[in-house]
């Protein structure tokens, strides 16, 4: 069995719960989503594109990290989630420049707010979140939730 195969049934294992499932098909994205928000909010210098935006070079690097993670694991996630990471920079952009320095404050509220509700679902689920026992299943949770759409698509990952 291939380790990506080997990950996504441990973290399954503390995934059964519908509502459980719900929460993290709704709070996964949005936390991913926060975490490279607060990279672009590091002070850096930026990359520009005509029509795309900006990028902090801190993002970049995160993305560069993560990317290199999935790698490992199946080139077709790597490729998929490289696009969405890419996609939901662009969203970051647009959410630095219409509201500047206090972006901030929605990357937080959105983190803390998203979190509370993992924990919820864990708590409904009656396990423990599987990133308790393994850092790794961090960057797990969004490429599982992708393995559900490739599957339902018949994409082999």
């Amino acid at each position: 069995m291939r380790k990506v195969d080997l990950l996504f049934a441990e973290y399954s294992k503390s995934h059964r719960n519908a509502t459980n499932k719900f929460i993290h098909w709704i709070c996964v994205p949005l936390i991913f989503w926060t975490i490279l928000g607060f990279a672009s909010m590091i002070p850096a210098p930026h990359l520009c594109a005509s029509y795309l935006g900006c990028i902090s070079i801190v993002s970049v690097v995160v993305i560069i990290l993560i990317t290199l993670f999935y790698i490992r694991l199946s080139f077709v996630i790597t490729m998929i989630m490289l696009f969405i990471m890419l996609l939901m920079e662009h969203l970051i952009y647009l959410t630095n420049i219409s509201l500047g320095k206090q972006s901030w404050v929605v990357y937080l509220s959105v983190f803390v707010i998203t979190w509370i509700f993992q924990f919820l679902g864990h708590k409904i689920e009656g396990k423990k979140p599987t990133f308790l026992k393994d850092l790794q299943f961090l960057l797990i949770g969004p490429i599982w939730l992708l393995g559900f759409i490739l599957k339902k698509a018949g994409i082999r990952y």
